[in-house]
């Protein structure tokens, strides 16, 4: 399982599949969001803008991303 840290309220699909290394490119999310199945909590999801708050699950390529705060405050 992958695991990204946010400061913020939430981040975007596109955002989390960068921060993951499983897209190199903004551009790139548009095509897997397309061609492959990717599931936010167990709900396909297509939107590249879809919200992300800490706890949420993505499932894509047969890995797991999980959303979490940040422990650390800069």
């Amino acid at each position: 399982m992958i695991t990204i840290h946010t400061k913020t309220t939430y981040i975007t699909l596109q955002q989390a599949l960068k921060l993951s290394g499983m897209i190199d490119s903004g551009g790139s999310a548009k095509v897997i969001l397309q061609d492959n199945k990717v599931f936010v909590n167990g709900i396909h999801e297509q939107r590249r803008g879809r919200k992300l708050y800490p706890g949420d699950l993505i499932s894509v390529f047969n890995q797991t991303i999980l959303i979490a705060e940040s422990e650390h405050e800069d």
